[in-house]
């Protein structure tokens, strides 16, 4: 009489049916999460409490200052957008230093040393009418995130 041997274990065709249903589920999760969206949203959040943080700064510098923006270094906030950095652009560190313990920067674009060598890569301007300042993320609409700007 002959013994019928079953060995225990699985086929290879078993092991590729899971293999392939995993990849497929493993497929739709990332497809469903979206993590350039993810990172994209983080980074516009931490535009915006950014831009709110100068801001506030800002408006505090008025405040102790009888409603005038007052700053040795670069002077006047200019009537028409310009970049915060160091060189070539609007100089605000020194200015709103008190109300802030780091300058804040874009989380992409920006680059901050100390407040001599900086560039926030966001821009002021001050309206010579209202006086109204506004604060703008120019870098916000090329990362999916429209236009962030706050003014007060």
């Amino acid at each position: 009489m002959k013994k019928i041997v079953k060995n225990k274990g699985f086929t290879l065709i078993e092991i590729l049916v899971v293999i392939a249903i995993i990849a497929i589920l493993a497929a739709i999760v990332l497809v469903a999460i979206n993590p350039a969206k993810r990172f994209q949203d983080a980074r516009n959040t931490q535009r915006r409490a950014n831009v709110e943080s100068i801001l506030s700064a800002v408006q505090q510098n008025m405040v102790d200052n009888k409603g005038i923006f007052t700053c040795a270094g670069p002077g006047a906030i200019p009537a028409v957008a310009t970049v915060m950095e160091d060189t070539g652009g609007y100089d605000i560190a020194e200015c709103i230093s008190a109300y802030l313990l780091v300058l804040p920067v874009d989380p992409q674009n920006g680059s901050w040393t100390d407040d001599d060598n900086y560039d926030t890569d966001y821009t002021i301007k001050q309206d010579a009418t209202t006086k109204q300042v506004t604060i703008n993320a120019p870098s916000a609409p090329g990362d999916g995130g429209g236009t962030i700007s706050v003014t007060r």
